[in-house]
């Protein structure tokens, strides 16, 4: 049979495809489709090849392949976390991803995730909260205003009911960027804070978001009330943390998957005997989130591949609908899938003429 008949095509997105896609379906429908397809995917936790993402770490930052199948579709996103990069014109986080066929190995989608993933994060962390926090919560404290934090608030805002969002930011200009990009929202309250204790003084909902790549105490145990629901974004590898030991230990503390959250997550700092529970058991009713008004609870995330699967499934279908991307030559057509060296052969005479036309 001819290969070139039956090779599957790589759809490519690019960060411009993506954001135009935003911008067609419009953002609240964007997290809803994304956080609905989150929930879907976690449902079926258990038909998932599962693995730590691996990472390599460097003085300034990590760089780390999150990889994760079931049985019809492989995926894996690359990803960097280098938080000095913004002083050289960089983001923080730059990411792509690959959704490839499990029969075939075939690459079915490339596609940008740099974007996606700040909006995959803020639906994630939604996905938790209808679980985890109160039901009347309409106050959030949001803790680091930097790449990711526009995102965190309005998907609290459109599909949490959240009104008001306290903010700090060791940076005031990360905060009057915020605020100058989120000014315009109906209905929601932005409250600049000059510390801390004064953004979650009150709140329902306490999330942080910050980069350094440091041992970080950004909450202490004073600071958490009654009924809050923490969640704790920015703590994601080996050495970066956001939460006082003393934080999760007054808390019922839910994770992504359990053997990543421990070496990553602010759960490193505690002995391996304490007590978690990961979210997909409260999300398919097999273990309880919130059982009271008062009880504490924190989702120490750190990003699970589960969630890029999720994310590249919601692009590829989203972009078919709108009819957005371009295909990629990114595998050969071969008419003998045994030639190989056939591709080098048809090659040089297109070099050849090339040559002479200049």
């Amino acid at each position: 049979m001819n290969a070139a008949s039956t090779s599957l095509p790589t759809l490519f997105l690019s960060a411009q495809d993506v954001a135009h896609l935003i911008h067609r379906l419009g953002l609240p429908r964007t997290l809803e489709r994304l956080a609905d397809t989150l929930h879907a995917d976690y449902l079926r936790w258990p038909d998932f090849d599962k693995s730590a993402r691996v990472a390599s770490h460097s003085r300034d930052g990590v760089i780390e392949l999150m990889p994760i199948a079931d049985d019809t579709t492989y995926a894996f996103k690359y990803v960097n976390g280098h938080p000095r990069n913004t002083q050289g014109g960089l983001p923080t986080v730059m990411a792509f991803g690959v959704l490839a066929d499990v029969a075939t190995g075939a690459p079915l989608l490339l596609s940008e995730l740099t974007l996606t993933t700040a909006l995959r994060t803020a639906a994630m962390s939604v996905v938790a909260a209808r679980a985890l926090a109160r039901t009347d919560s309409r106050r959030m404290a949001l803790i680091g205003n930097g790449a990711q934090s526009e995102f965190q608030a309005l998907a609290f805002h459109h599909l949490m009911g959240i009104d008001e969002i306290r903010l700090f930011d060791t940076d005031p200009a990360a905060t009057r960027k915020l605020m100058a990009n989120l000014g315009g929202q109906v209905g929601l309250r932005l409250v600049p804070c000059d510390s801390i204790a004064q953004a979650v003084r009150g709140a329902d909902i306490v999330t942080t978001v910050t980069a350094d790549k440091t041992n970080a105490t950004i909450l202490t145990p004073d600071l958490i009330e009654p009924g809050m629901h923490i969640n704790g974004v920015g703590g994601d590898c080996p050495g970066k943390t956001e939460l006082h030991p003393d934080v999760l230990r007054m808390a019922s503390v839910f994770v992504e998957y359990e053997p990543q959250t421990r070496i990553e997550g602010d759960l490193q700092h505690l002995p391996a005997d304490f007590a978690v529970t990961e979210l997909w058991q409260v999300l398919a009713g097999r273990a309880e989130g919130r059982t009271g008004t008062a009880q504490v609870t924190l989702f120490d995330s750190v990003g699970f591949a589960l969630e890029d699967y999720s994310a590249l499934r919601f692009l590829r279908q989203a972009a078919r609908e709108l009819g957005l991307g371009r295909q990629l030559p990114l595998v050969p057509a071969l008419p003998d899938p045994k030639d190989l060296f056939g591709l080098l052969r048809e090659a040089a005479p297109q070099e050849r003429a090339l040559a002479l036309a200049a």
